[in-house]
Formats: C-alpha cells, structure tokens, sequence
C-alpha cells in the first residue's frame, strides 16, 4: 500500500532540498562533498554485503517480539529470516552513508537503538575498529540472528544489548562517559523518539552527532523533527530525508540544511 503522506513528503524535501552548491556553511559543504557524496566503494563494504545476500537466502523462522511502533501488527509472529531482510535492514546506499559519518568523526562510545540482524551494527563497527558499539535490540531472537552475524564478520568491537528501549536506553547511557554518536532507528513514535532526544542531551559534547531513522515516517516522526530542531542546544541539522542529523557544535550559527541524497 502507498504511503500518501511520505510520497508527498518525498516530493516537497526533493523541491526544497540543496546539494553542496547551495551551502555556506564550511562545515555542512565538507560534509556534504566529503562524506554524504562519496559514492566510492570502500573494501569494508563487500564482506557486509555478502552477508546481507546470505541473509535475503535465510529460510530460519524466529518470533518477532516488537515493542515499537509496529507492536500492534507484528509482536509475537513468526518470520523468516529472509523477509526481515528484504524489509526491514537498511539500503546499502544508506548503510554506507552511516558508515562514511561514523568513519568521519570517529566516535569513541556509539549507541545504536534497534539492532535488527545487525548489518548497520557492523557498519558501525567497521568504520571505527578502535571505537566502543553498543547496540540495543527490543527483540530477543532478532538479537541472537545479529549476534551470529557479528561473528561471522570477527567483529568484536559491537555488543548487543537485548530489552526495552524505554529502560535499557537509560542504564548503558549512564554507563558510558559521554556520547560521540547515537543512531536511533527504533520504536518510530513521536513521544519516544523525544525521550530518547531528551536522554542524550546530559551526555552530548560538542562533537556528538545524532541520527535520527525515518524521521517523515509518520506525521508524528515529522513533528518530532521540527521540536529537535528548535531545542536550544541543537545548533545545526542536516535533513536528508531518510535520516536527519542532529550537532551541538559550539559557536556554529544556527542553521538547518535539506540535502538531496
């Protein structure tokens, strides 16, 4: 079925959206040229890939357990491996570009909320051997999947962590010193997509990076977008349709940038 409203969100981003051309700022022009638009191969990417083939091929059933915005539909139901691969895992166009952001600024300590088979976990990984991956998983099955998968790529910098958004979030935050970098890419719902924001904010710096999924997924994802935009630490954002970035830069005008991508 055709999302209407994320069509015609699609459209209006693509009339308003810039390239690098139409940026002022230096920082958002390098990462525009530098980062979002290098399109090179790279070597990490091609053992990544060949998993996610081995996944699309995957004809292991496990029960789904969703506490996100899709409980309703899915929670408790049985799946193929290969359908959550088909549907579910991010592109390989926006995997690497999160791998190229990761490999850019170096995270020290980097969350990831919502693991799935763990194909963005190891791109994460990938991009920076010397960095510290904490991923959280609602689901306790998809979670033993993406742990096979670490494994079989002899990734050891990324741990799973399986639970509740809502109370795992908070405890590995306050275990970690300070966030360089969280992709939170779970639980699609307006109000829980704030708290999350809101958890960060005591452990940002100013070199953290934010990234938030989907953020025209829902007209209350959309909303969510416009309030972390205007919060009062937030100093530049980058939309790029699919994802959004979120800095804290000190010193940086205020200023929010849609990027074709």
């Amino acid at each position: 079925m055709i999302n209407f409203q994320l069509l015609k969100s699609y459209i209006k981003h693509r009339l308003t959206a810039k390239t690098r051309h139409g940026v002022h700022s230096p920082f958002v022009y390098h990462l525009i040229d530098k980062v979002i638009y290098d399109f090179k191969p790279r070597s990490d990417y091609r053992d990544i890939e060949l998993l996610r083939h081995q996944l699309l091929k995957d004809k292991r059933y496990i029960t789904i357990t969703d506490l996100g915005a899709g409980s309703h539909i899915n929670n408790n139901k049985q799946k193929q491996i290969k359908q959550l691969a088909k549907n579910a895992l991010k592109t390989p166009k926006l995997a690497q570009l999160i791998y190229r952001l990761v490999n850019e600024f170096k995270p020290a300590n980097s969350i990831e909320l919502g693991t799935c088979l763990g194909l963005t976990t190891s791109y994460l990984a990938k991009a920076v051997p010397e960095g510290r991956i904490i991923s959280i998983e609602g689901c306790p099955e998809t979670a033993a999947v993406a742990r096979e998968n670490l494994k079989s790529l002899h990734i050891e910098n990324a741990s799973i962590v399986t639970g509740n958004f809502d109370s795992v979030l908070l405890d590995v935050i306050a275990d970690l010193p300070s966030l360089d970098l969280v992709f939170i890419d779970g639980n699609h719902r307006k109000e829980a997509t704030l708290d999350y924001f809101e958890a960060c904010l005591p452990k940002v710096n100013e070199n953290t990076v934010l990234i938030f999924d989907d953020i025209y997924w829902s007209k209350g994802m959309e909303e969510a977008w416009v309030k972390i935009k205007a919060h009062s630490e937030v100093t530049v954002t980058v939309d790029l349709f699919w994802i959004g970035l979120v800095f804290f830069r000190k010193g940086q005008v205020k200023e929010d940038f849609k990027v074709k991508f």
